[in-house]
């Protein structure tokens, strides 16, 4: 009884050194953990990670200007589908970790033929995400006030001054099938 006591008090009053070794171990602790933590962020927004789950994806664009085009820019996967500010980017993580739970575990897009058979449903999802946040990785590379109109055909300088100016449209709204191909939509509800 006498030695419990002793603890207590030892506990309720510690040493600073005590204190200094527990401070400095929860911030290394902590370091480590941050560190850990963006390592793995960062890993899963490459291209090779993409791929194991959506190869035919990360080939069809290979094929569009967003891949190779005459300014040496390249946008890959996480470019268009990861948000670039880090509270959104933790956000789509979390949802994406429901889509690593789907191929893995539930095994619904681990083949070709899996992948094709949901593909309407995978592109509806994402672009009612990317709707619903007006577009938001588009706009991390293509800022809207900065569009010169008159480098544009007639048709898209339109659109570009009327819809997307007074905000009935985001970039998805027009743009969907910009990357990749677009899906068989015959027979899904609300497509026009």
């Amino acid at each position: 009884m006498k030695l419990l006591k002793a603890f207590w008090k030892r506990l309720k009053s510690p040493s600073k050194a005590a204190v200094g070794v527990v401070l400095f171990m929860g911030f290394a602790g902590g370091l480590l953990f941050w560190g850990a933590f963006n390592t793995g962020m960062e890993a899963t927004n490459t291209e090779e990670f993409c791929s194991g789950c959506h190869a035919p994806i990360v080939a069809e664009i290979k094929e569009t200007i967003h891949y190779s085009n005459r300014s040496g820019v390249r946008a890959i996967c996480s470019d268009c589908h990861v948000p670039h500010e880090w509270s959104d980017k933790i956000v789509r993580k979390v949802q994406a970790s429901k889509e690593l739970f789907a191929h893995y575990v539930l095994k619904t897009i681990d083949t070709p033929e899996k992948f094709e058979e949901r593909r309407a449903h995978l592109a509806e999802r994402e672009w009612s995400r990317m709707k619903g946040n007006d577009s938001l990785e588009c706009r991390n590379c293509h800022e809207f006030e900065y569009m010169d109109f008159s480098e544009q055909g007639s048709r898209s300088a339109k659109q570009h001054s009327t819809a997307l100016a007074n905000g009935d449209k985001t970039c998805v709204d027009c743009h969907k099938g910009i990357a990749h191909k677009l899906p068989d939509m015959q027979g899904v509800e609300g497509w026009q």
